[in-house]
């Protein structure tokens, strides 16, 4: 990734891995949905926090993604889906 001075923007080859975080209350639920959403796309999906009280946990998905459509396609399906109460 690098950064044009002009604009800010990093520029991004593609394909890619790009990192996502997702936090919801059910880890099954959550792994459903992921497999929803990058259903043809590789992926490696790891487990990252669970809450102090134990009610909220948390996912790394790192995808490979072919451009930037996609990329933000997927951020825009995760964030809409039940299941999943943040994407970062």
């Amino acid at each position: 990734m690098v950064f044009n001075q002009d604009n800010k923007k990093p520029q991004i080859d593609y394909p890619c891995k790009w990192p996502y975080k997702i936090i919801g209350d059910s880890i099954e639920e959550m792994i459903r949905a992921v497999e929803e959403v990058v259903i043809d796309l590789e992926y490696d999906l790891t487990p990252s926090n669970i809450s102090k009280k134990g009610k909220y946990f948390s996912l790394n998905i790192t995808v490979v993604v072919p451009s930037e459509v996609v990329r933000d396609l997927i951020f825009q399906k995760l964030t809409r889906h039940p299941a999943i109460k943040f994407v970062i």
